[in-house]
């Protein structure tokens, strides 16, 4: 009876060494796959901001290319005004 006891306490413990090492692995599984997730936001984060910076850089750029239309328009404008009056002049 008491061979029999200590083999099951033997296996209780034996179940839970597996137990344990099971844990542990998973453990330094999720540890590493942590590591792996923070390395992935890092990347993802500086890409984020090299696409806001050229997003800035577009917009301005689009800015900067409405004002020279709209200078554009005023400078045709000016050229047809003085080309009328050049005409009217009748040289």
């Amino acid at each position: 009876m008491a061979k029999t006891n200590r083999a099951a306490d033997l296996d209780a413990i034996d179940r839970l060494e597996e137990k344990v090492k099971l844990l542990v692995d998973v453990i330094g599984r999720m540890r590493s796959d942590e590591s792996r997730a923070k390395e992935e936001n890092l990347r993802l984060t500086r890409e984020l901001e090299a696409t806001r910076a050229r997003l800035a850089e577009a917009e301005g750029t689009a800015a900067e290319f409405s004002t020279l239309k709209e200078e554009r328009e005023v400078i045709r404008s000016r050229v047809a005004d003085m080309l009328e009056q050049i005409e009217a002049l009748n040289l």
